[in-house]
């Protein structure tokens, strides 16, 4: 039986109705249609290439390379079928690829630009694994911009500001919410490993079981849409904005990554002897060297910088160390075969298919080219020099400028991607901040 009637029959067996088809865009949204289920394997679809154009509000950019806005053929990845579990009527979702008419994939898909840096390391005999961990805020429903935001009320009825960092009390005081939580994401193959509660008020980390990396790339989309649903359910919302709250610690998206050999499985991170291998120092010497071309994809937004801040629970540098949680790049306590780098630099506001591309980028570059990781420190990291972009201008003009990551992620993502981050950024400049208008307006 093919893919197609595979399908066709799941869907008919689940009485599925409606079946949203998509694919993610640029910011790591949904993009695509709701198709009748008994249509939908029969379906010829296309969507304008220029939805990878848009920027965070909507609008789109000039891109010189599609002036034609021209069509994409979208092809179902029925390997990623699944139920959508809030649904009001039984409805499914799928992944879908975009192709060029003539069967080239499309370059500036996050989906494809992740499967390009993995062919780099097929072709070298290697397997990246990864294993993410996100975070994420629970708030007070939230429609005024102008409004703070605020922690919801648990089921006790009150809300709790404190700080409580592993409290299984307070986890429990959103339990309707994880229980939600916890099953949609069953219903849907979301493999979750565990939950816990993070430094903040109503701030939780989820924890992703190690595998593929477009997989695990897939469920982390996935479960941005679950949490926000399942919060919308017990009157609440979710966001995953890097910095929502000023005077709290920021949400990131730490992505685990090891590499093993396509020919045996061994981690090529260790020697056969258990030893920390010389691959192992490249891959972090990659990541000390290139992030910071490559930081505007794990930094995306002007809020994204706010998270960066010295003793707010957030890396400010490069240096690395061996289980030690202040550093950018963590290698967690580990048998040999498990060795892996922690990268902690992501806000859990980025495209999680950009973001694992190019983590896993600048540790092939740093593989294939030799590079040395500096020494691993000691002690806390927070003290030393600040070695990230301050902000989003100097980001966006470290990409541009990175012949190492227009190498691996090609000219036409990164003029794309650069633009439509000028225009983000563009726009928030035209706006006034309530502290100019609290501070400025009467006293200059």
């Amino acid at each position: 039986m093919s893919e197609k009637e595979n399908a066709k029959k799941w869907l008919t067996d689940n009485r599925i109705e409606d079946v949203e088809a998509f694919v993610p865009d640029m910011a790591g949204a949904a993009r695509g249609k709701v198709i009748p289920a008994d249509k939908f394997t029969e379906q010829n679809m296309k969507m304008p290439e220029a939805v990878f154009s848009q920027t965070i509000s909507g609008e789109y950019i000039d891109d010189p390379s599609n002036q034609e806005d021209r069509d994409m053929i979208l092809v179902p990845d029925y390997d990623t079928l699944r139920p959508v579990p809030w649904s009001v009527d039984p409805a499914a979702s799928v992944f879908l690829d975009c192709l060029r008419l003539d069967g080239r994939p499309v370059g500036t898909s996050p989906r494809q630009i992740l499967r390009q840096v993995l062919e780099l390391y097929e072709q070298r005999g290697w397997r990246p694994v990864v294993a993410p961990e996100v975070e994420f805020y629970l708030i007070k429903s939230h429609t005024d911009p102008g409004q703070e935001v605020e922690p919801p009320e648990g089921r006790l009825g009150r809300t709790d500001l404190s700080r409580q960092p592993y409290s299984i009390d307070t986890m429990n005081d959103f339990e309707p919410f994880i229980m939600d939580v916890y099953k949609f994401c069953e219903d849907q193959g979301i493999r979750i490993d565990t939950l816990s509660q993070e430094m903040g008020p109503a701030q939780f980390e989820i924890n992703f079981l190690h595998g593929d990396p477009v997989d695990l790339a897939d469920q982390v989309f996935l479960f941005k849409r679950t949490v926000r649903e399942a919060a919308i359910r017990h009157e609440m919302h979710a966001t995953f904005l890097s910095k929502p709250m000023a005077d709290e610690p920021g949400s990131a998206l730490h992505i685990h990554q090891s590499v093993v050999s396509t020919a045996d499985g061994s981690n090529i991170f260790s020697t056969p002897e258990g030893e920390p291998s010389e691959l192992f120092y490249a891959f972090l010497g990659g990541l000390q060297t290139y992030i910071p071309e490559s930081m505007l994809v794990l930094a995306p937004y002007v809020n994204s910088y706010r998270r960066f801040q010295t003793y707010s629970a957030a890396p400010v540098n490069l240096a690395w160390a061996l289980d030690n949680r202040t550093v950018g790049l963590r290698v967690p306590q580990s048998g040999a075969d498990n060795r892996r780098v922690e990268n902690r630099l992501a806000g859990s506001d980025v495209n999680p298919y950009l973001a694992t591309a190019v983590t896993l980028a600048c540790g092939y570059l740093g593989m294939v080219e030799g590079l040395k990781a500096s020494e691993p420190i000691t002690g806390s990291a927070y003290g030393g020099e600040r070695t990230l972009p301050w902000n989003i201008w100097f980001a966006v003009e470290s990409l541009q400028t990175s012949a190492a990551m227009r190498g691996t992620l090609g000219d036409r993502f990164v003029d794309l991607y650069c633009g439509l981050k000028k225009a983000e950024y563009a726009e928030f400049e035209h706006i006034i901040t309530p502290w100019e208008r609290e501070l400025l307006l009467l006293n200059v």
